[in-house]
């Protein structure tokens, strides 16, 4: 998928965790009252998403949507219900605590889509997108090595990578095996690099 806006990566990875959220937010007519809720981990691509969304055309994004005013965001909700207007709201927390009843009586109607873990496949393909944006090109022999030895999910594999570009600038070297071992290590303790 292109990117929303300036600084955004030049493409979103799509895999198990994200793909039916995917699915979902190209067809909002077919949402109730055509409107969604998004919700998913830090760093797991919602905000990304929400941006496509609105930039695409499909609808508006409010994100996040709990950081607005209860009944300026009920006007809102009926705007968009009169507009016939597609309504993404992406909340900061969770659980998402609403106080205002005729509001929270709409939005529990709403449909509610939620990205869920990385599989093995995603994390090499999120691992891979980060590192070619730092410029890091992983071999396939440490891809093999680090995929089953990393946290399953999308914030670690951000950190992973931070952590590996940080190590390769200041020893000069690529990203090997050796050199992703010792992220791990960094990461998660000095036997983890070396598990499984």
């Amino acid at each position: 998928m292109p990117p929303a806006q300036e600084g955004d990566p030049a493409s979103i990875v799509i895999g198990s965790a994200n793909l039916p959220v995917v699915e979902a937010l190209r067809e909002p007519e077919r949402w109730p009252f055509r409107t969604a809720i998004l919700r998913g981990e830090p760093r797991s691509g919602k905000s990304l998403l929400g941006r496509w969304f609105a930039h695409a055309g499909l609808g508006e994004t409010i994100d996040p949507a709990d950081a607005m005013e209860e009944t300026a965001l009920f006007h809102r909700w009926n705007r968009a219900q009169e507009e016939g207007t597609a309504l993404l709201l992406i909340p900061e927390k969770a659980p998402w605590e609403i106080a205002l009843p005729d509001l929270r009586s709409r939005l529990g109607a709403a449909l509610a889509l939620e990205i869920g873990q990385p599989d093995d496949d995603m994390m090499r393909d999120l691992i891979v997108s980060h590192a070619a944006r730092r410029g890091l090109m992983l071999g396939e022999d440490a891809l093999t090595y680090v995929v089953p030895r990393m946290t399953r999910s999308f914030a670690a594999a951000e950190r992973f990578v931070a952590v590996l570009d940080r190590l390769a600038l200041e020893r000069q070297a690529r990203p090997t095996r050796n050199l992703c071992r010792d992220a791990l290590e960094t990461l998660y303790g000095p036997d983890q690099g070396r598990l499984l």
